[in-house]
């Protein structure tokens, strides 16, 4: 009987399971990587009712960030800042702007508009899922800064989310506290370098020899060995 087959289909088989399976193995790597939180959230940048530049405050006005962020040191729960605060300064700093109309409307009583008295709605750039506590107080008042979490929005003209705020992200710091600690009065400086800090004299006296350290690493571990910090690692730490 003739062979209605080429003699090449033998090993077909063969070739569609080596396809099939580098297929499948292409979507799990796939969705691994694009399931993390890392591409879900890193770079995310909403737009803003009133596109507020952080480069222009932070950077070039030197605002502190606690002006606008009032609670983050006092409280576990930062704020945006309200209408009002925005108000204290733009109801005599560009008043024409047409990018502030949106504050006028809330503010400006002679307008006569719907909006006014209602609040800004700021879109949220950073959220930790509701089963997670993360008290801005208890880390700020120990040293670590915005820029740890929230990376130099004094250069963004649009902040964006710059860390995936995942959990294995937060345990490397509660394993190695002292990479992100500063001393308390550089916290919210976001221009902050250790080596100048260290460098840097008072009375003819550097940092670096009133603390007794050579080097940001040794720093970073004697202010842990100050505060005494140390931090837990179990689930009921953020869990609770």
């Amino acid at each position: 009987m003739a062979n209605f087959f080429p003699r090449w289909t033998n090993i077909l088989p063969f070739k569609i399971a080596i396809c099939a399976g580098a297929l499948g193995a292409g979507a799990v790597a796939a969705f691994t990587w694009y399931g993390t939180p890392k591409t879900q959230a890193v770079g995310y940048q909403p737009s803003q009712p009133i596109p507020f530049s952080h480069k222009i405050h932070a950077d070039q006005l030197g605002l502190d960030c606690r002006y606008c962020h009032s609670f983050v040191d006092v409280s576990g729960h930062s704020n945006v800042p309200t209408s009002n605060t925005c108000w204290n300064c733009h109801q005599h700093v560009q008043q024409d702007s047409p990018k502030l109309q949106p504050l006028r409307n809330r503010m400006d009583v002679t307008l006569n508009h719907p909006d006014f008295g209602k609040p800004v709605e700021w879109v949220r750039v950073h959220k930790a899922p509701d089963y997670v506590y993360f008290n801005h107080s208890a880390h700020v008042n120990r040293g670590v800064s915005c820029v740890s979490c929230h990376g130099r929005v004094d250069q963004m003209e649009v902040v964006y989310q710059d860390q995936n705020l995942s959990m294995g992200w937060c345990l490397e710091c509660h394993r190695e506290p002292e990479k992100h600690l500063r001393p308390l009065e550089e916290v919210f400086n976001l221009k902050y370098d250790p080596e100048e800090y260290l460098a840097k004299k008072v009375d003819g006296v550097s940092n670096a020899e009133r603390l007794g350290v050579d080097s940001a690493e040794d720093l970073g571990l004697k202010l842990k060995d100050m505060w005494r910090i140390q931090p837990r690692e179990s689930c009921a730490t953020c869990h609770h």
